[in-house]
């Protein structure tokens, strides 16, 4: 189905994938800064919050490109951190794991943050949203909705990550509609 098909002009499409964009990192973000570091760092849920943070935003990062191709890797990145599910094992010279890396602190998270959020705009104004291939050979689907996608992951790990907030501290993490002040909040 194109675009225009539905009745909407590329450029809303595109305002709105910005909104959303803006809307799950700022979530995302909120959740990152009201971590203690004792839950930052905590592997009782398997994962470390860092580590589902890390992997949020790495996502956002390679899937905001046209291509595999086209993707460099964060200057501070550490080799396998983006794969949340991947059981590191001891520094022992016998283990086939892969080694357990160095936490991130929050300020790397951060970074990392203000650069994925930076890119948002641009990146999907320069996007070709009517394309039937993502880029990604592994996604067998358009464009827009590997976006969507992509949207929906963010927000689906900010989520899981204000919820350990929400069990921890008994805070919640303030809703965002459509962007960084925009839109109802609860």
């Amino acid at each position: 189905m194109d675009i225009n098909d539905a009745g909407i002009g590329d450029q809303a499409v595109r305002v709105a994938l910005k909104g959303q964009y803006h809307a799950a990192l700022e979530m995302l973000r909120e959740a990152v800064e009201l971590c203690p570091e004792d839950l930052w760092l905590d592997e009782t849920p398997r994962n470390a919050f860092w580590r589902v943070a890390y992997h949020a935003l790495f996502f956002v990062h390679l899937y905001l490109m046209d291509s595999p191709e086209e993707f460099v890797v964060w200057e501070g990145h550490q080799g396998d951190v983006q794969q949340q599910d991947g059981i590191a094992g001891p520094p022992d010279p016998d283990s086939t794991l892969p080694i357990s890396p160095e936490p991130y602190h929050k300020s790397q998270v951060l970074v990392y943050w203000d650069l994925c959020d930076s890119m948002v705009d641009a990146r999907i104004d320069a996007m070709d949203l009517r394309s039937a291939d993502s880029g990604f050979y592994w996604y067998p689907i358009s464009k827009l909705e590997h976006q969507i996608v992509n949207i929906r992951h963010t927000a689906h790990h900010g989520a899981q990550l204000a919820d350990r907030i929400r069990a921890a501290l008994d805070l919640g993490v303030k809703w965002v509609g459509s962007g960084p002040g925009d839109g109802p909040r609860s």
